[in-house]
């Protein structure tokens, strides 16, 4: 049975994904007994992480239930270090829009597969509006955090900024959400680097956002691919149906 499982993952997922997702959990495992040894929580956030990411680059709403996970482990080990900032973003939006998102995938398969989502373009007004909710989440959320002394306050607010744009796009299922946690990450990398320079131990938390940055420039690859096959395959659709 088990044998069978694996199997069926190994069809499922590419030699290329498969790679990516070993180097991914090796380095972050190697990198957590280098330099951190005592918040197993950490790792096991990082491995939940790295692993909903490659789900999440094949458009598999199994990604979205994992990310949900990691959200909740993430906003408990940003506490530890008074990233309320991250701590706020990820337990108050992150994960809540990461379950609509779920909910979202699931409802859009494309053509009745539940492992693949259908991916959507945004129209120039939803754009738009997008931004204008960004900027007033992001003056929102600067005050809010300034409240409670938030370490790197500059830095976590951008982190804010990244974060609502990604799991925006995430829950309308364009491509460009990867490049938006993608931006997150760049962001995450400098706000934990900060960290580390207090406690070496952080500094396995900046390798698993180097590897989340890896993971999602693929996402947006692969989704850039999938979309292009997707629109293909409907025009083919269409033009099938008129003769």
């Amino acid at each position: 049975m088990l044998s069978k499982k694996l199997k069926s993952m190994r069809d499922y997922f590419s030699k290329a994904e498969i790679a990516l997702w070993c180097i991914s959990v090796a380095l972050i495992v190697v990198s957590f007994f280098v330099f951190d040894r005592e918040k197993y929580l950490t790792l096991v956030a990082s491995l939940v992480g790295v692993t909903s990411l490659i789900f999440n680059a094949k458009g598999n709403p199994f990604g979205q239930f994992l990310m949900v996970i990691f959200s909740i482990m993430y906003g408990i080990i940003s506490y530890t270090f008074s990233y309320y900032g991250e701590m706020i973003t990820y337990l108050g939006m992150t994960a809540p829009m990461a379950v609509f998102a779920l909910v979202s995938w699931l409802r859009n398969p494309y053509n009745g597969n539940k492992a693949e989502v259908k991916v959507n373009r945004l129209k120039l007004k939803e754009i738009l509006f997008m931004i204008l909710l960004t900027i007033i989440v992001t003056f929102i959320f600067y005050y809010t955090l300034a409240v409670f002394h938030t370490a790197n306050l500059i830095p976590s607010t951008i982190s804010v900024t990244t974060s609502f744009l990604a799991v925006y796009l995430t829950f309308r299922r364009s491509a460009f959400y990867a490049l938006g946690y993608a931006a997150n990450d760049v962001v995450l990398i400098i706000l934990w680097i900060l960290a580390a320079l207090s406690d070496v131990s952080y500094l396995s938390v900046v390798i698993c956002f180097i590897m989340f940055l890896v993971n999602d420039i693929y996402g947006f690859i692969n989704w850039s691919k999938m979309q292009k096959r997707q629109e293909a395959n409907n025009i083919m659709m269409d033009d099938m149906v008129k003769y």
